[in-house]
C-alpha cells in the first residue's frame, strides 16, 4: 500500500550523492541503471516492496571536495510499481500520491559531510505529496569511476533513508481488528545510482 514513498527520493532524487564523483563538473544520472525502492509495512505482519521506474537528475561538483557537490534528482511519482496494478492505482489516488496533483517527487542537497571511507551524510531537501522535508541520506561509494565500451565515464554509489510518510501529509490508513494499523508510518528507502559524465 504506503510502499510508495520513496523512496523517498527520494530521492530520491537522491541518489545523485556520489563521493566518486569529485573531480567531474556535471554527472547524469542515468534512469536505466538506477533503482528507486522503498519498503513498508503491512497489516503488522509483512513488508510489501514496490519501486519507481522514472528518475532523473545531476550532481554538479566543485574541484575536487565531494562534499561541495550540489544533488538535483526528480521521481515520476506515477511510475510507481508494486507489481499489482490495483494497488498501484490506489497509491496514485488522492488517497496516497495523489499524483494527478504531485506529479513528481524531487530531492536538492543541502549539505554533504564524509562519514568515513567512501561514505558520506547527505542532507537535502525532500518534496513529497506537496510537502518540504529535510532528509538524510547514507551514501556508499561504489568505487572507482569506469569508462563504459562506449567510451564514457560512470560512477556509482548506494544509499539509505527512512521517512514517515506522515510527516509528509500521507495519512491514509485502517485500523485492524486484532490491533494496529493496515499500513506502516515508516518508510525505508534504498538507492542504487549509476551516473554517467557529461
Amino acid at each position: 500500500m504506503k510502499s510508495w514513498i520513496s523512496k523517498t527520493a527520494i530521492t530520491i532524487a537522491l541518489l545523485a550523492a556520489l563521493p566518486v564523483l569529485a573531480n567531474a563538473d556535471t554527472w547524469q544520472i542515468d534512469p536505466a541503471h538506477t533503482n528507486v525502492e522503498f519498503t513498508v509495512r503491512h497489516m503488522m505482519i509483512s513488508n510489501v516492496k514496490g519501486q519507481f521506474q522514472k528518475t532523473s537528475g545531476t550532481v554538479i561538483t566543485n574541484g575536487s571536495d565531494p562534499t561541495t557537490a550540489k544533488i538535483d534528482a526528480t521521481i515520476d511519482a506515477s511510475s510507481i510499481d508494486t507489481r499489482v496494478e490495483q494497488r498501484d492505482m490506489h497509491l496514485k489516488s488522492p488517497e496516497f500520491l495523489d499524483v494527478a496533483k504531485y506529479s513528481t517527487i524531487t530531492f536538492k542537497s543541502t549539505k554533504i559531510e564524509a562519514d568515513g571511507p567512501g561514505k558520506w551524510k547527505v542532507t537535502g531537501d525532500l518534496t513529497l505529496h506537496g510537502v518540504t522535508k529535510p532528509v538524510v541520506l547514507e551514501v556508499e561509494s561504489s568505487g572507482t569511476p569506469i569508462h563504459d565500451p562506449m567510451g564514457n565515464t560512470r560512477a556509482g554509489a548506494s544509499a539509505t533513508a527512512n521517512i514517515k510518510r506522515s510527516d509528509f501529509g500521507l495519512t491514509y490508513n485502517k485500523v485492524l481488528e486484532s490491533g494496529g494499523v493496515m499500513v506502516g508510518d515508516e518508510v525505508a528507502i534504498s538507492i542504487d545510482l549509476e551516473a554517467l559524465k557529461k
